[in-house]
């Protein structure tokens, strides 16, 4: 019997019911609207970046996590704990002191020491004019070659770090790349200019999180080597280098392999 029906009377069993069922009602009803709430203030704040990033780098190999001390030869075996962003590193200063023993060599590439080197293979310069270019490095144009098609942001733009900076097609491939600090777009180039953007820092830009000196051939050791294994055929020799060294337009050399795997571990997209 329902409410409104004939015969129908109220008891301590309907009244508890409906109570209960009240009750639940607005419960979900207020964690969803205080979701979307935070959801909002994170998008707004730049927050949402971060924590997708956080959860993207726990979903990385432990191989692909290694902590730059380690790849400066500083400490034997460290796994960064902190999503590369050694800016929030307590440990940082006590490490940074010790003497690194990685030999300094770029394996055939150019790794200018005027740039400061993000792990998902793009560089940051900065600028007389108090900005910060970015581009690709030297690998990552090596690999993708001349891109089909690049999307930049706008001018004014709003860069996260470790958010989308620009959005980049080969082969019919995706190619998403990582921002290496936060600011505002200032200027977009390309492809032929060398650089992709010209970014505003929010203050004092901090780029402690930026690879630099010994630290840039430890890493560069580790990604040739990973690049190998993904794109080496099986029952096939390495064929990666020319010379030893690695060649351009690697994805038009070998448009058979497995670059959904290749790319997600060199742009940082587990």
């Amino acid at each position: 019997m329902f409410p409104g029906v004939d015969g129908f009377h109220w008891t301590f069993g309907h009244i508890f019911f409906l109570s209960v069922f009240v009750a639940v009602a607005l419960t979900i009803l207020v964690t969803l609207a205080l979701a979307t709430l935070r959801t909002a203030r994170d998008l707004r704040t730049g927050k949402a970046a971060g924590i997708c990033w956080h959860a993207d780098f726990g979903e990385l190999p432990e191989a692909e996590r290694r902590c730059r001390h380690e790849l400066a030869g500083r400490v034997e075996h460290r796994t960064c704990p902190n999503a590369f962003d050694c800016r929030s590193c307590p440990d940082y200063a006590r490490f940074a002191d010790l003497a690194p023993t990685v030999e300094p060599r770029t394996y055939g590439m150019n790794y200018p020491g005027d740039r400061f080197y993000h792990r998902g293979h793009t560089w940051v310069r900065p600028e007389t004019d108090g900005t910060f270019a970015v581009g690709l490095d030297d690998m990552a144009e090596r690999i993708v070659g001349k891109p089909d098609t690049v999307e930049l942001p706008a001018a004014g733009t709003e860069i996260e770090l470790q958010g989308p900076a620009w959005k980049m097609s080969k082969n019919r491939q995706t190619i998403r790349v990582r921002a290496p600090l936060e600011g505002t777009v200032v200027a977009t180039g390309g492809a032929g200019q060398g650089w992709y953007l010209k970014l505003r820092p929010r203050g004092q830009a901090n780029l402690r999180h930026l690879l630099r000196g010994a630290e840039v051939p430890g890493w560069l050791a580790g990604e040739l080597d990973r690049l190998q294994l993904q794109l080496t055929q099986p029952d096939s020799s390495p064929s990666l280098a020319d010379g030893g060294i690695l060649v351009s337009g690697l994805m038009d050399a070998m448009p058979k392999a497995d670059w959904d795997a290749a790319l997600a571990a060199t742009f940082l997209e587990p």
